[in-house]
């Protein structure tokens, strides 16, 4: 076989290797690996990607690194995001845009010992709170703000080691995560003092997906079939959960992060929950624009963003 003929037929091949690879997408969730993301974690284990078009790699952010900087550097194609913390980024810089909204209410609250003497959301005014220092503060100071509550905000790493030796009053958590935490150290619910966010006028959704505006533009389609296999994962991992704790657990472990099955099992419950719109007047996966403009509000109120957008300029459903 001569040279230009071997040339010739391995052109070809690899012609047809490119032709049968499936378009890549690289989705970063906001935090490390939990079950607060198994649905991802169960559409790619099960191939609902592959089955919907794309080949889908799923990249955790590090301590040093933040979703939204991959983002920005476009190292991935969509990330996760609170919708009051994608309100926050957005920018002409970071112009993304929210394709789909997976939670639909807020799991945030306060939580406090009933031996704090704090019985009452007012009782919260002159004490120390605890707040993460990795962001997502901005519903919690609108509430108290909003209250004209004067507090002393103490930062926190994710750990809830500070409620429980007393160094704070009360502590920023989350339903699914820290307040569960908190109850696996030892505390008993009926030892705590719980006040959601969402009984006090801020249920505000939390966990999106994002794209830059110009990869939307490019790769709708793709887009459209990651959010379609996301949601088939989610529907899996409901069904399915005996297996799905068993994945979340396979992973946290390769990545070296503490956890138990109990507070996996506590965690996915819940996020599952969060997902149903409940009373809103929505579809699974929407945004409600009520919803958009409540929290784009108490960000400019609290005077996070000095300009406004418009609800067609942020939510653009690849659905």
């Amino acid at each position: 076989m001569n040279r230009k003929k071997t040339v010739t037929i391995l052109f070809i091949f690899i012609s047809l290797l490119s032709f049968g690879q499936l378009p890549k997408i690289t989705f970063t969730p906001h935090w490390l690996p939990q079950s607060q993301f198994a649905g991802y974690y169960m559409a790619l284990e099960k191939g609902f990607y592959e089955q919907e078009g794309i080949d889908v790699d799923i990249v955790h952010p590090s301590a040093s690194l933040m979703a939204t900087d991959r983002l920005l550097k476009e190292e991935s194609d969509i990330i996760s995001l609170f919708l009051i913390t994608a309100l926050a980024t957005k920018s002409e810089e970071l112009d993304m845009v929210n394709i789909s909204q997976l939670s639909q209410n807020s799991a945030l609250l306060f939580v406090s010992k009933k031996g704090s003497g704090i019985k009452s959301i007012e009782d919260l005014n002159n004490k120390r709170i605890g707040i993460w220092e990795s962001g997502f503060d901005e519903v919690p100071k609108a509430l108290v703000n909003s209250n004209n509550y004067k507090v002393d905000w103490i930062p926190i790493l994710s750990s809830v080691n500070m409620f429980m030796i007393d160094g704070v009053d009360a502590m920023t958590v989350m339903w699914y995560n820290e307040y569960d935490q908190i109850i696996n150290s030892g505390f008993n619910p009926d030892e705590l003092n719980t006040f959601l966010f969402s009984d006090y006028g801020y249920n505000i959704p939390e966990d999106g997906l994002y794209c830059l505006n110009k990869t939307l533009i490019q790769r709708k389609d793709d887009l459209r079939k990651f959010v379609a296999g996301t949601f088939r994962g989610w529907e899996y991992a409901k069904e399915n959960k005996e297996e799905t704790l068993a994945v979340v657990l396979r992973l946290m472990t390769e990545e070296h992060i503490p956890t138990n099955l109990a507070h996996q099992s506590w965690m996915l419950d819940q996020v599952l929950k969060l997902i149903e719109p409940g009373i809103k007047s929505v579809e699974k996966g929407e945004l409600a624009e009520s919803d958009f403009h409540k929290t784009q509000n108490i960000l400019y109120e609290g005077k996070y963003i000095d300009k406004k957008y418009q609800f067609s300029e942020f939510y653009k459903p690849v659905k």
